[in-house]
């Protein structure tokens, strides 16, 4: 059988690979220390869950509109008004599968043939795929650990030719957990406005933040960025919704339009019920959201701290999200061959940091509990060691 050419443009996730045998090993009833998976291990708070279970009940399981509900569309340009400072109606959202559909709708409603989309690496391994699906080019530009593998306003520019179109932005980033200070986005922003390309900002991890980190929607800055911004978002990390499937974009209103018109022959709306769950998410008390802030704040310090205690390993302490960026460099061993003898001799998972452009290194999660974290560090050091 003959299948379309886009099915061989893009890469299996190694991510999910690696998780998918780390699962099957547990299921085994082998004793794994996990560190690869991307959601928090708290369950959704309380008062989500019996928002939607109200929801079903008083029979909120009808298909809805392509573009959200109206309620959580108002809730969510609300909170971007109060928190992010930017100026959106209910008309220039759309609710979507995740924020990840949320990325590829807009890729598939921006991108043309031969279309340059500017990424900086590391990055989350999706983004170089949606762009490739919709035909058009990821141009990678690598960043320093040294600059805390951010993108610089000289590498942004040099990257930027006539057919550039989009340029992505991830802060809190996922691999590394590096955010942008305002004064870089502020930067970044400048650029962007001066050469005339979009820019999606991918604020997913926007909550969960550390040592009073600042983050700045690089939209809020002033009208001539915000009429070039697109912003991604949803509550999988910071409300532990990860399995709910709802995100959000915020755009100008004839890029929701042209995605609402791609959703509607796609996924169509998101689940009814599910969204109001999102809306108690926005609307009631974030007690919850701080609660677990606390815990990932007190796993980082100690696995931060274990690792670079470990001679061939190092890593920055990350400013947001939940992971740490860890070079392997002296090890001699490059990702892939790392982390599947650390799965495979030491019942270890973590990510290859080949699956996020950048072979020196692997990514590890800290979204799991602190005696996990202990063993898994502790392994880890023999791992090397050896």
């Amino acid at each position: 059988m003959e299948l379309a050419a886009r099915a061989n443009y893009v890469s299996s996730s190694i991510t999910l690979a690696i998780s998918a045998k780390a699962k099957e090993m547990k299921a085994q009833g082998i004793d794994v220390c996990s560190f690869s998976a991307g959601e928090p291990d708290f369950p959704t708070p309380k008062h989500i869950c019996e928002a939607a279970k109200t929801a079903i009940d008083e029979g909120k399981t009808r298909y809805g509109a392509a573009a959200g509900e109206l309620k959580l569309r108002e809730a969510i340009a609300k909170k971007l008004r109060q928190d992010n400072h930017l100026p959106y109606e209910p008309e220039n959202i759309i609710v979507t599968n995740g924020g990840k559909f949320s990325l590829y709708n807009l890729m598939q409603v921006l991108i043309d043939h031969g279309d340059e989309v500017i990424i900086p690496a590391p990055y989350w391994l999706s983004y170089p795929e949606m762009v490739k699906l919709a035909d058009g080019i990821p141009v990678i530009v690598d960043t320093l650990a040294e600059n805390n593998y951010k993108i610089t306003v000289e590498e942004l520019e040099r990257a930027i030719t006539p057919k550039t179109k989009l340029f992505v932005l991830n802060s809190p980033s996922n691999p590394t957990g590096m955010v942008y200070t305002p004064e870089e986005i502020r930067a970044l922003a400048q650029v962007i406005v001066e050469r005339d390309i979009l820019v999606v900002s991918d604020e997913i991890y926007e909550k969960i933040l550390y040592d009073d980190v600042e983050h700045l929607s690089i939209g809020s800055i002033d009208e001539s960025i915000f009429a070039r911004t697109i912003v991604s978002s949803g509550f999988a990390k910071s409300h532990s919704m990860t399995g709910w499937r709802v995100g959000y974009a915020a755009a100008p209103l004839e890029i929701v339009k042209a995605m609402t018109k791609i959703q509607s022959h796609s996924t169509s709306n998101v689940c009814t019920f599910a969204q109001y769950g999102a809306i108690a998410a926005l609307e009631a008390s974030q007690e919850c959201v701080q609660e677990m802030l606390t815990a990932f704040a007190q796993r980082r310090s100690y696995m931060y701290q274990a690792i670079n205690d470990i001679p061939q390993l190092s890593c920055p302490k990350p400013d947001g999200a939940f992971y740490l960026f860890v070079d392997i460099s002296k090890t001699g061993k490059q990702s892939l061959a790392f982390c599947q003898e650390l799965l495979e001799t030491k019942q270890v998972a973590a990510i290859p940091g080949l699956a996020f452009g950048t072979d020196n290194c692997i990514r590890f999660s800290y979204a799991t509990d602190l005696t996990t974290i202990k063993e898994g560090v502790r392994r880890l050091a023999e791992f090397v060691d050896q």
